[in-house]
């Protein structure tokens, strides 16, 4: 019964998308490719295997290859590498991510947010296209220690979080507000020369309107970036973006998850351990990532420490805006540590 469900779900999403009053696809606003399904199998080589990138709630994520100007497939090697997102054939919620995907990034573009090259929409079939990130995800550089990769440095840390800030400050200062409801380290990709891009809003939201300060909702997201304001009440601010936020600047600040049940059970949930060494400078040298040590100076951790903690105050109405966060980390990023 469920699948029956899911199934005509699916019919009624793709109607939708495909259709509207003039004939044409709702989503064209940004010029959106509509590809077919058996353009997709070709560029990823039938889904193989090997062309895997990654896997999510959502479905798996393939390495594509197609033409520049057209997105018509290419042989593997020519053309414009691609990622490819599929839908699991059996996910009702990663329905409403695909068309959540399609409604914002088909709207949006910043610099800072992943772009979105184009969708299929084929039978049972839903997949999204997107711009290739070729190294990764933030919290594959920051967490996966058993890689050939060189650790990223203190610069290249302090970049991707301008990057990231400024997409959420995009997100926070459009015509019509959106909460990104879903910030962490794996939903940070970046691109050649760790150029920061906000990626995956399927979880997305429009902000509040008029009057009102808050969007009531269904609590979803990732425990441990999730603001206590949002899990108590499901009452979802602006600002709560900001605390997700704070939340990834500790994990880059200490080299740690956010959670990780391998810890010491009083370490466990990184910000309820770190928080109280943020303020001081013997304490915040103890939890500093030693893999970036000599590499910055005092007054520039402690700089970073501050606004980390301003960001995960618990009253919301104390965290700053992502614009304001934007420029501590701009001014940040211009102390220099001195070389003896």
């Amino acid at each position: 019964m469920g699948l029956c469900f899911a199934s005509l779900a699916r019919h009624q999403t793709c109607s939708a998308i495909e259709s509207s009053s003039n004939g044409k696809s709702v989503v064209e606003t940004r010029n959106l490719k509509e590809f077919n399904f058996a353009d997709l199998k070709a560029a990823t080589r039938s889904f193989r295997s090997d062309a895997l990138l990654g896997e999510g709630g959502f479905g798996k994520v393939y390495k594509g290859w197609v033409h520049e100007r057209t997105l018509t497939p290419t042989k593997a090697g020519s053309g414009m590498v691609v990622a490819v997102k599929k839908l699991n054939p059996e996910s009702l919620q990663g329905l409403h991510e695909w068309q959540s995907e399609i409604n914002f990034l088909g709207r949006i573009s910043h610099p800072n947010l992943v772009k979105l090259l184009g969708y299929c929409c084929d039978d049972v079939e839903f997949l999204l296209v997107y711009e290739f990130m070729p190294k990764g995800s933030l919290e594959n550089h920051l967490f996966r220690r058993n890689t050939t990769r060189e650790p990223l440095s203190w610069d290249t840390r302090i970049k991707i979080a301008i990057g990231a800030a400024r997409g959420l400050a995009f997100l926070h200062t459009s015509e019509k507000k959106i909460i990104y409801r879903d910030f962490k380290a794996s939903n940070i990709l970046l691109d050649e020369e760790y150029n920061a891009k906000i990626s995956d809003f399927g979880l997305a939201k429009l902000g509040p309107s008029g009057e009102d300060t808050h969007v009531s909702t269904r609590i979803m997201g990732t425990y441990g970036y999730a603001a206590p304001e949002y899990i108590a009440t499901g009452h979802l601010y602006v600002k709560s973006d900001v605390y997700g936020f704070g939340v990834v600047l500790l994990e880059m600040l200490t080299g740690l998850r956010a959670l990780d049940r391998n810890r010491p059970l009083e370490q466990q949930n990184l910000v309820e351990w770190a928080k109280p060494s943020l303020s001081d400078k013997i304490k915040l040298k103890s939890i500093m990532d030693e893999r970036i040590e000599g590499q910055y100076s005092t007054k520039a951790a402690l700089k970073a420490a501050s606004l980390t903690l301003k960001c995960l105050e618990h009253d919301l109405k104390k965290r700053p805006p992502m614009k304001d966060v934007v420029e501590t980390l701009e001014h940040i990023e211009a102390i220099k540590v001195r070389r003896k």
